[in-house]
């Protein structure tokens, strides 16, 4: 896969790059980026005939959530109950404030390698986007794999990633800010949306082999019979590994060729 970045000019690079206040309004942005895509969508609804909540209802959710959602936490906790927190609340809690404190974080401290530190930041986000969305699928039930085991297992490896190179970015000397080149993460993004629209009606053989070959398109180095060989072998092992290995419902095959 091609490189995403590229160095600037020498004169750009000599800048002292992304000021830390830019850098954390930015971050701030990204810890209410979930609420502000619905907020959009639910306006949208109201051209467009679409499933959800009308504007009012995401405001008066979200808002109350970033207010009670750590007294909502602590009072579960001490009623010793496992009542289950609202997707409004789990957001603000594993998504949304850790972000608010990566920001404050970012306010403060200025990065001495700035395309690390944001770079490690920008992957941590990612994880904790991925753990919100996967608290509500089962977890492990003894050596019994729930959906939601694998989710969450990635998302903490690459949340203590991303919090290593961010890390990194702010004790250690390095690169400035670089250029983006937008269609590697293009390209990627919408394998992930292409495979998680296509799994059920196509079956994990057909989605996954689709999102493959869509991902190869972000690089212009791709050779396409050696991606194809790649990505037939990838296919073959996940259709082993989910339904069988780890006994995951997941569909093989197109929803019309089963009978």
């Amino acid at each position: 896969m091609a490189e995403t970045t590229s160095h600037l000019p020498d004169g750009a690079a000599a800048a002292p790059g992304l000021r830390s206040a830019t850098g954390a309004l930015i971050i701030l942005l990204l810890a209410f980026a979930p609420q502000i895509v619905e907020l959009l969508m639910s306006l949208a609804g109201l051209v467009i005939p679409l499933s959800g909540r009308n504007p009012l209802q995401v405001l008066s959710g979200h808002g109350s959530a970033l207010i009670f959602a750590l007294p909502s936490l602590v009072e579960q906790y001490a009623a010793g109950s496992k009542a289950s927190l609202s997707s409004d609340v789990l957001l603000t809690l594993i998504y949304t404030y850790p972000l608010l404190a990566v920001a404050l974080f970012t306010l403060l401290v200025r990065p001495r390698a700035p395309q690390d530190y944001y770079g490690g930041v920008v992957l941590m986000a990612i994880a904790l986007f991925a753990l919100w969305a996967s608290s509500d699928l089962q977890g492990m039930h003894g050596f019994s794999f729930g959906a939601g085991t694998a989710p969450r297992m990635f998302g903490l490896l690459l949340l203590a990633l991303g919090a290593a190179i961010a890390t990194i970015g702010v004790v250690t000397d390095g690169a400035q800010l670089a250029t983006y080149h937008w269609r590697g993460p293009l390209f990627v993004a919408l394998a992930v949306l292409a495979f998680a629209l296509s799994i059920r009606p196509l079956g994990l053989i057909v989605s996954g082999l689709a999102s493959f070959l869509i991902a190869a398109l972000g690089t212009h180095e791709t050779r396409w019979g050696e991606t194809l060989i790649v990505g037939i072998c990838l296919t073959v092992g996940c259709a082993l590994l989910f339904p069988y290995v780890l006994g995951l419902p997941m569909p093989l095959f197109p929803h019309f060729l089963v009978p």
